[in-house]
């Protein structure tokens, strides 16, 4: 018997560990060389993990285990190399009949594939979305690979529950006269009996490994830092005439639509090149100042499992297009759970749209080791004084929460109006004054 042990691959510079987030392989299955095994779920992606060698699995770690870099989480037993069969410890001899009944009855192997361990499993992002919305594996329909739940098929489910309950709402209204036999007895018993679906359970789930991290982030944000957050508001009535006007040019020639968070970018990134400290941060030795000489802008995006903020790299080099484009491209990896550690290390500077939820205003919190970030909150029409006339606007409230360690008062204000008046007047956005 020759055993090798499975050891966590080095995944990034800053992770030292990870969560054993599923199995794809069942105990003691037959594995090929590089046949994906199962998934490990770092702060920062989630990363499918290959088999090192052929032969029979032996579980180590078990689901939602965390375990250090360069631990054991499984074995392999290459003698089971080539077996072919998870159950057949039979000598070579024994298997050739097995393989004469394949040739005569094709048909009986296919269903293998079915009972395959990831059939009926949910990937971590289609098992968030099961868990939201309760559903059970036996409510979706599997379509992902050896017949794993994708997040599509998730989504599928929730969309048909939704076209089932609407199916049954007319069938409710046809018979009220029913509940009209005893309308006083009735009243009674609903004001003596405790309301259907009352209940006061209580369950506990554990927090994923990017929530913990999360929570670790933000409070060390809120702890180690000089956060104070100054306010100001933006009239974007040139900004959606703009959009309104040349949209559709704009689609025709890039494929991809001018949003608001190109603009809000690139005028953030002008500005940091003009005011440096901004876009500066302090050094591990907590001694010395980083500064930028280019605009990395992380955007923070709303994921199932958490809020990722991957950047978007030299900003302030980009026209709009191409900021559109990365911006959409990285929100659909990090919805789909698969940004590169690449794409999500770095960042100088970031910014978060809390208004595509209904949010008014907030307080955003430094995404480190950055020292700043803008916050975006909804638009709402607002009686505003312009010339000396009440006018309706389109106004949006702006916070731009910062290290005071790095920027003065006077230069957050600064840099803050220097956005809003480059948003009121996007022209000179556009024409770079």
């Amino acid at each position: 018997m020759s055993i090798i042990e499975l050891k966590v691959p080095v995944i990034g510079e800053s992770v030292t560990e990870v969560t054993l987030s599923s199995w794809l392989k069942e105990d003691g299955a037959i594995v090929e060389l590089d046949e994906i095994i199962c998934e490990f779920e770092s702060d920062k992606a989630t990363v499918e993990v290959p088999a090192e060698k052929a032969g029979k699995l032996i579980w180590v770690a078990q689901e939602d285990d965390d375990i250090s870099i360069d631990g054991v989480y499984a074995k392999i037993d290459t003698s089971y190399a080539g077996g072919g069969d998870d159950s057949s410890d039979a000598a070579p001899e024994e298997k050739a009949p097995k393989q004469e009944e394949k040739k005569e009855t094709p048909k009986q192997d296919q269903p293998q594939k079915e009972d395959s361990y990831a059939a009926g499993h949910p990937s971590p992002t289609a098992q968030k979305l099961m868990q939201e919305n309760n559903l059970q594996a036996s409510d979706v329909k599997a379509t992902g690979k050896d017949g794993r739940i994708t997040q599509e098929d998730v989504q599928q489910a929730i969309d048909n529950k939704g076209s089932q309950k609407a199916a049954e709402k007319p069938a409710q209204k046809e018979a009220p006269k029913q509940e009209k036999v005893a309308p006083a007895k009735a009243q009674k018993s609903v004001n003596m009996d405790m309301p259907a679906g009352f209940s006061r359970s209580t369950r506990t789930e554990k927090m994923s490994r990017m929530r913990r991290t999360i929570a670790t982030r933000l409070v060390s944000a809120k702890n180690t830092t000089a956060m104070l957050t100054t306010f100001n508001e933006v009239d974007l009535t040139e900004v959606m005439a703009l959009r309104k006007k040349y949209q559709e040019k704009f689609v025709e020639k890039y494929g991809i639509k001018l949003g608001f968070m190109s603009l809000f970018s690139k005028a953030c990134a002008k500005v940091l090149m003009e005011m440096p400290d901004v876009n500066a941060q302090i050094a591990e030795d907590g001694k010395t100042l980083i500064f930028h000489d280019y605009a990395d802008i992380s955007i923070a995006i709303s994921t199932p499992t958490g809020l990722v903020v991957p950047p978007v790299k030299n900003v302030e080099s980009m026209n709009f297009a191409q900021i559109e484009a990365s911006i959409k491209a990285l929100a659909v990896k990090a919805r789909d759970g698969k940004l590169t550690l690449e794409e999500m290390q770095g960042g100088t500077f970031t910014i978060t749209n809390g208004g595509v939820f209904g949010s008014m205003m907030s307080t955003p919190i430094i995404n480190e080791p950055q020292s700043a970030i803008l916050g975006m909150h909804t638009i709402q029409q607002r009686p505003m004084a312009v010339n000396g006339e009440v006018k309706i606007r389109p106004m949006m409230y702006l916070a731009l929460s910062y290290d005071h360690r790095v920027i003065d008062g006077s230069t957050s204000v600064t840099f803050l109006v220097k956005v809003k008046q480059l948003l009121e007047d996007p022209i000179t956005l556009l024409m770079d004054l």
